[in-house]
């Protein structure tokens, strides 16, 4: 390799992200582990290999923009040992306050800039410029740890770390740089303290979740929305009912497999090197109510917004109505926090109406009890509200995929007004991968929880060697999967 290919590998390069599923990671993670191993037995020594990996994860990933996760650390970092040690009320209020204004105002400025823009040329008629802006990859998940370590400081629940290092290695730990999940420094930082210990079990479980990962994540996300999901919802209009109801349903899947997936790699890498990250995901479409899919959906996230928006809020301790309102307005947050855009704040604002009705249904079933005598009509009514819930979510997922509202209108008027069921045969013979696919994608979401943890056993019994051995052929699998050619969009025209 010349020098000038060594360079262009090892310096940022905007068309090479640096993602999990990537070439250059496996050799970005193969120096880290060997330089970990090295530090293993002091503590600082591995805060400082880990915490200049995570920093030159996000250099790779973001150039310049490293600066803001770093000059972030040292704002938190400082105004929440100086929140501990003031006894006055009012001045620790204001420097939360501060803290917010730095970190809110830093995310919208880079996220929410444009979208302001627009809002105000379309109020006013005006022509101001968009600016040119690119997002700082992670900062969403940064800022928002960023914010609960400073409220969780005021609220007295947690003590700040006395070394800087510490919480720069909590707020850049590079495996849930992209996708989250959303981690709480009362979880991660008292794991700093502890020694190193990779044991058989740490082995398995890190390796079922990584292989899991990247079968959500390539096998099935990635494929399935390269060969069916991005055709159908870039033009709507040219396709069937039939084909945008599979496609919404497709996309579904993907969306789960690329959040859940990635998810699954960071908290199977982070068993890998010694730190326990909580589950994000639990198999979502399995709920029978919108209220347990957001219990079992993007769970630090979730968790976070009823912890410290809609708490903060009210909750419930303000009476049934403005109960409501609070989910209402959490839910709008949430959508916001997810994109600037439209779409977003009304995916989060139906997702907010549902979580209120969802709340006078449960009232209404208690008062009810014939309802669920019966294991059958228990069951019954479960199988109904995991059928309900799945096409709500899908429905929402609509809004959530489109950038406009218009594609979203249309792709509904096609469900609708041209469905064309007829046409199933059809449409299953052009597209015989993609629903393979997703055949398997649903049955896995939908196996049994005892079935998954056997498979986990079985990993955590095997030797190292053994273990590493299925990670190659794995690998190899997946480098064969790539080598599939790319489905062309079949339109059915009948």
């Amino acid at each position: 390799m010349s020098f000038e290919n060594l360079k262009s590998l090892l310096l940022y390069n905007k068309e090479g992200l640096i993602l999990f599923n990537s070439a250059f990671f496996l050799y970005f993670f193969t120096a880290f582990l060997f330089c970990y191993q090295l530090a293993r037995k002091n503590e600082r020594a591995r805060v400082w290999v880990f915490t200049l990996f995570s920093l030159y994860f996000f250099y790779k990933a973001c150039n310049e923009y490293v600066l803001l996760v770093i000059l972030s650390a040292i704002v938190d970092f400082y105004i929440s040992n100086r929140i501990h040690t003031e006894q006055k009320d009012l001045v620790r209020k204001r420097l939360l306050w501060f803290s917010v204004v730095i970190n809110v105002g830093m995310l919208c400025y880079f996220k929410y800039t444009n979208f302001f823009i627009q809002i105000i040329n379309d109020v006013t008629a005006g022509n101001i410029s968009p600016v040119n802006l690119i997002l700082p990859i992670g900062i969403s998940f940064y800022t928002f740890e960023n914010l609960s370590y400073t409220v969780d400081v005021y609220r007295r629940e947690i003590k700040p770390v006395d070394r800087f290092m510490d919480y720069l290695f909590f707020l850049s730990f590079f495996p849930k740089l992209m996708m989250g999940p959303i981690v709480r420094a009362a979880d991660f930082i008292p794991q700093i303290r502890q020694p190193y210990v990779l044991d058989r079990k740490d082995v398995g479980k890190g390796m079922f979740l990584i292989i899991s990962g990247l079968f959500k994540k390539v096998v099935l996300s990635d494929f399935i929305n390269q060969n069916f999901v991005q055709y159908i919802f870039d033009d709507p209009g040219r396709y069937t009912g039939l084909e945008c109801l599979f496609g919404v349903y497709a996309y579904a899947l993907v969306i789960y497999c690329d959040f859940s997936g990635y998810s699954d790699m960071a908290i199977g890498i982070a068993r890998w090197v010694g730190f326990k990250l909580p589950p994000n995901f639990n198999k979502p479409y399995q709920s029978s109510s919108i209220t347990e899919f957001w219990r079992r959906w993007h769970i630090s996230l979730s968790s976070w917004l009823k912890d410290y928006i809609y708490i903060l809020l009210g909750g419930n301790r303000k009476g049934t109505v403005r109960q409501y309102i609070n989910l209402f307005l959490t839910m709008l947050i949430g959508g916001f926090w997810h994109g600037a855009s439209w779409n977003f704040i009304f995916w989060g604002g139906v997702h907010g109406g549902a979580l209120g009705v969802d709340k006078v249904w449960i009232q209404w079933q208690k008062a009810r009890s014939w309802m669920r005598s019966t294991p059958l009509r228990a069951g019954l009514w479960k199988a109904g509200g995991v059928l309900f819930t799945f096409h709500l979510v899908c429905f929402c997922w609509i809004f959530f995929r489109m950038e406009h509202f218009s594609g979203a209108w249309t792709m509904l008027h096609q469900v609708a007004f041209e469905f064309q069921g007829h046409l199933l045969p059809q449409l299953l013979n052009a597209y015989p991968q993609v629903f393979t696919l997703m055949a398997i994608g649903y049955l896995l979401h939908f196996l049994p929880n005892v079935a998954e943890k056997k498979l986990e056993e079985g990993l955590e019994m095997m030797p190292v060697w053994a273990s590493v051995a299925i990670m190659v052929m794995f690998i190899w699998f997946l480098n064969e999967v790539k080598t599939l050619e790319p489905m062309i969009p079949i339109y059915l025209q009948f």
